[in-house]
């Protein structure tokens, strides 16, 4: 049995967000809501998530990504207010600071605890949902540092990395049950994990400027909804931060 040639009409996905308050999270459900989808805000920022869901009309649930326990109940609340479950957008992740000798051991797993494990129970939790709706796609927020390595901030690139290898083992796993499995990799994207970052973070970038949280939503909804003939596969969103870096010539 294989994943079908089919795309999905955005007004038919019933989805959860994970870090679905704000930043890309917070986009993508804005412009999956809008266009008609069924959307579960999954999140710990309560006063946001419970906003937006005012906003947008998305269903919020409070969601420790690390709870095994939340997890199943946030699936299966979604399950009984859409109807079913055919998407998942595994979202959430925290920025911890520190070197691989500066980061303390439980700095490190907590890192790992949310952007990596959190993901692989999303999945392990939403999976048997999807498979029952006859199947659809999970998207997986990974980043340019699942790509590359960046200094000082050891923990982050460690568990996007596994992030990586988690979307290409689950892609292989789940394909039987018509399930893809993608991962995204943006590079600076103005959000509140980059508060505080200069502008010439970008500077060198062949596109100098961060991107917006509103163009990874965009990317998003064409992976779960467009993106048919792709699983396993990696969607950089990063102006070219990966690619190179544009060089000032120096005159004469």
């Amino acid at each position: 049995m294989t994943i079908p040639m089919t795309t999905t009409d955005p007004k038919d996905l019933k989805l959860i967000v994970t870090g679905g308050a704000r930043g890309i999270g917070g986009a993508t459900v804005r412009l999956l809501a809008a266009a008609g989808a069924r959307v579960m805000i999954a999140d710990v920022l309560d006063e946001d998530g419970k906003a937006l869901a005012a906003e947008t009309g998305a269903l919020y649930r409070h969601l420790d990504v690390t709870s095994e326990g939340q997890w199943q109940a946030a699936v299966a609340e979604a399950e009984q207010a859409f109807g079913g479950l055919n998407a998942l957008f595994n979202n959430a992740g925290i920025l911890g600071y520190g070197t691989v000798t500066t980061t303390a051991a439980a700095d490190f797993r907590r890192v790992i605890d949310v952007n990596l494990t959190g993901a692989f129970l999303g999945i392990h939790a939403a999976a048997p949902a999807i498979a029952r709706a006859g199947g659809g796609a999970i998207v997986n927020t990974s980043s340019t540092a699942g790509l590359m390595g960046y200094g000082g901030i050891a923990a982050y690139v460690s568990s996007k990395w596994g992030l990586r290898g988690l979307t290409k083992a689950a892609a292989l796993d789940l394909a039987p049950q018509k399930i893809r499995v993608v991962s995204v990799h943006p590079g600076p994207i103005r959000t509140p994990m980059t508060t505080g970052f200069s502008d010439e973070t970008t500077a060198a970038q062949p596109i100098p400027r961060f991107g917006e949280p509103e163009e990874v939503a965009r990317l998003v909804r064409f992976l779960l909804c467009e993106a048919s003939y792709s699983t396993g596969s990696e969607f950089i969103v990063d102006g070219g931060a990966v690619t190179g870096q544009v060089l000032q010539m120096p005159e004469g």
